[in-house]
């Protein structure tokens, strides 16, 4: 498996890919395509990673810019074709994103998700800092470097405010 950024050939097949990963989970709203698309048409992916096997996407991830705070960055979506689920695509891009954003020096990282999963990573529980239109008992951060943490907020175009 190949880990690299995307390319302007990948966008069809990283909307493809994520709308196939989330079309079954009872927790989506069917607009995480949308939200990597917002996020492009915006400028504001930090970083998009490709997982390729034998020329096809079979894993993505997204980060962006959050807001509030200084160098930090909001994980997701990230996304595994189906059928490659559970064999450690989604760990593998998630640590090489969050090894990207401590070489450019980032803060922190923030998402919302499932703690089970995503404490693997070194992500916690932070109700405290929750933006007040997402959920205290999914909203995680983790502390990539120094610095001040304040408020977070997630990129507008996530909420297709852009």
């Amino acid at each position: 498996m190949e880990l690299r950024p995307e390319t302007a050939r990948d966008i069809h097949a990283i909307r493809e890919l994520t709308r196939i990963a989330f079309a079954s989970a009872p927790y989506s709203d069917g607009t995480e395509s949308n939200v990597i698309d917002r996020l492009r048409s915006a400028d504001a992916l930090t970083l998009s990673l490709a997982a390729e096997t034998d020329g096809e996407v079979v894993g993505q991830v997204t980060f962006s810019p959050a807001g509030g705070s200084a160098n930090w960055y909001a994980l997701g979506p990230v996304a595994v074709q189906p059928e490659r689920q559970s064999r450690g695509i989604g760990g593998t891009i998630i640590r090489a994103g969050l090894d990207q954003l401590r070489v450019i020096g980032a803060t922190g990282c923030m998402l919302v998700g499932n703690p089970a999963y995503y404490s693997r990573f070194g992500f916690e529980l932070t109700p405290e800092l929750f933006p007040a239109d997402e959920s205290a008992e999914f909203f995680q951060t983790v502390r990539l470097g120094n610095g001040p943490t304040d408020s977070l907020s997630f990129h507008a175009a996530l909420y297709g405010d852009v």
